[in-house]
């Protein structure tokens, strides 16, 4: 089954159904189980490639976190690893479909493990975890298999607030209200304990980059070969990594767990979340971001002439773009369905959750912490957040208001429209094809697991 198309991503289903293609296909080699259960009865799949594949801790189809059997048919006994040298007897587990909008992950996923099926070089003494998606529930809702244009990628868009999101919900709930999909990924690294975990992203325009929770040494320059020859920018200001440590172009190391610094534009806590789970077993993760759009604006050093007056600017701009939305979404919320589970309620929460986030990123924009000095590609990744932001609370209150036919509809329809055209006309965004994508996010997930074996 071929899923890798160019402009198509393939659904949680398909993907179930080529990696139970891949498991048939090498038994012994490759397993796959149903590892938990998200919040909406879908299941969440971990494909595993290896002499260990699938057996974990020893109990065939064990349900991390649950204790429920999930494993249809015989189940051949659980293997020793064996190995030297770092690493040996532990296992890479690689997570995609985290953030319902970020499609790229399930398909690498699938690349990886074939890969890894046809080299027996990586996997000696370690095994290859695949969780193909993190919240099924996610991508039910964010419809967009072949995105064309922004726009068509903004017409069905969905993605979840904070404190639904698997990865983020331990920096914003307390232990006993995490979600099953949270429970059972951290079910899953306490079960695997894994050298290296991976999680896959991808930003809707902009270029590539990479975050760690601890340097892997090396790693910048497999990277930065890679983005080239496939003609990737690679985004040297991420916003998401306002001013972390950057060991090399689009890598950055994120802050140490009781550390005061700890990102810079988001209520979520990178020391809280699931990225630093693996660290109780001394293991590393990496968070490969890949563009859907590339922008060369995001891959340039030159300083900025006046940061600040630049982020004055955007803050003011961000501003009066959520004020618009505000104001419309005040307007409709009485006659809108509010308890709605299927598509009113979950998008309403996101809209929500968007639109109250944006006052405190205006305040540190336009306060005295904004930085003096700062590159041209820093400020364009501030430019290109700012911009989805009200983008992104648009198009799903959009997407409510198409639903109940309600009479502002057409009016946000073309705000949704016009921010999309200019989005794209500011950052001349060129389409990366889907296979490029998954090529990158690749060659860096198999360079970061290199560097590391080779480091220790």
């Amino acid at each position: 089954m071929t899923l890798i198309r160019d402009m198509c991503y393939p659904t949680p289903h398909e993907l179930a159904l080529a990696a139970r293609a891949l498991a048939d296909e090498h038994p012994g080699l490759v397993r796959l189980r149903q590892a938990g259960t998200s919040r909406g009865g879908r299941p969440l799949w971990l494909l595993s490639v290896g002499r260990q594949a699938g057996a974990g801790a020893g109990r065939p189809g064990h349900e991390a976190g649950t204790g429920t059997e999930t494993w249809p048919g015989t189940w051949p006994g659980s293997w020793t690893g064996t190995g030297t040298g770092r690493g040996a007897g532990r296992g890479v587990l690689v997570v995609a479909g985290a953030h319902a909008n970020e499609p790229a992950g399930g398909p690498t996923a699938l690349s990886l493990a074939r890969r890894i099926i046809r080299d027996p070089v990586r996997r000696t003494g370690c095994d290859w975890h695949f969780l193909l998606c993190a919240d099924p529930d996610g991508a039910a809702l964010h419809r967009t298999p072949r995105p064309y244009s922004l726009l068509d990628y903004h017409r069905n868009f969905y993605r979840p607030p904070g404190p639904e999101q698997p990865e983020w919900a331990p920096s914003l709930l307390p232990p006993d209200r995490l979600p099953p999909e949270t429970r059972t990924l951290t079910g899953l690294i306490d079960e695997l304990r894994p050298l290296l975990q991976v999680s896959l992203h991808c930003t809707d325009l902009g270029g590539s980059w990479v975050q760690l929770t601890r340097d892997i040494p090396g790693l910048a320059e497999p990277f930065a070969k890679s983005a080239a020859e496939l003609r990737i920018p690679v985004e040297t200001g991420a916003s998401d990594a306002a001013g972390w440590p950057s060991p090399g172009p689009g890598i950055f190391v994120m802050p140490e767990p009781g550390s005061e610094a700890s990102g810079v534009f988001h209520p979520e806590d990178t020391r809280l979340s699931t990225w630093y789970h693996a660290h109780r077993y001394d293991g590393t993760t990496a968070i490969v971001e890949v563009p859907m759009w590339a922008s060369d604006v995001v891959d340039d050093p030159a300083p900025h002439p006046d940061p600040r007056r630049a982020l004055r600017m955007l803050a003011g701009r961000l501003e009066r773009d959520t004020g618009r939305v505000v104001r419309i979404l005040a307007a409709a919320r009485a006659e809108l369905p509010g308890d709605d589970p299927a598509l009113a309620a979950p998008l309403l929460r996101s809209v929500d959750w968007t639109l109250a986030l944006i006052p405190r990123i205006t305040a540190e924009w336009a306060g005295p912490a904004a930085p003096a000095e700062a590159t041209a590609a820093y400020i364009g990744s501030i430019d290109a957040f700012g911009r989805r932001l009200a983008l992104r609370a648009a198009a799903m209150l959009l997407r409510v208001l198409r639903a109940a036919g309600h009479p502002a509809a057409p009016a946000l329809d073309r705000l949704v429209t016009g921010w999309c055209e200019e989005f794209a006309a500011r950052f001349g965004a060129r389409w990366i094809p889907v296979a490029t994508q998954v090529e990158h996010q690749s060659r860096t997930v198999l360079a970061a697991y290199e560097r590391l074996m080779a480091g220790g």
